[in-house]
Parts: structure tokens; C-alpha cells; sequence
């Protein structure tokens, strides 16, 4: 697990948890669901340079 596949990691489930505050604040569905679209981006760039699948 190199530097930069932990950092995305890292940022997909911070972006995650501002999803859940987001929800919890009423926040209008727009914000959340760019919000939940990155953080998705960032988890499955972070998983997919981990290298184990080769």
C-alpha cells in the first residue's frame, strides 16, 4: 500500500463522512450527491492502485 492509494482512501471516507453530516443537515440532494460521487471516485482510485489483482 504506497503513499498515494492511502490518501485517496483517507479522502473517499472523509468525503463519505461529509455525506452523512450532509444527509443529517437537510442539505439540498445536489450537494450530496456530488459529494457521495467523489468520494465514490476517490475509494475506488484508492482500491484499484493497491495492486493486488496482479
Amino acid at each position: 500500500m504506497n503513499g498515494l492509494s492511502t490518501t485517496l482512501i483517507v479522502v473517499g471516507l472523509f468525503l463519505l463522512g461529509g455525506v452523512y453530516s450532509f444527509v443529517q443537515q437537510k442539505l439540498p440532494k445536489g450537494v450530496i450527491v456530488l459529494v457521495s460521487i467523489g468520494a465514490a471516485m476517490c475509494l475506488v482510485a484508492g482500491v484499484m492502485r493497491l495492486d493486488v489483482w496482479a
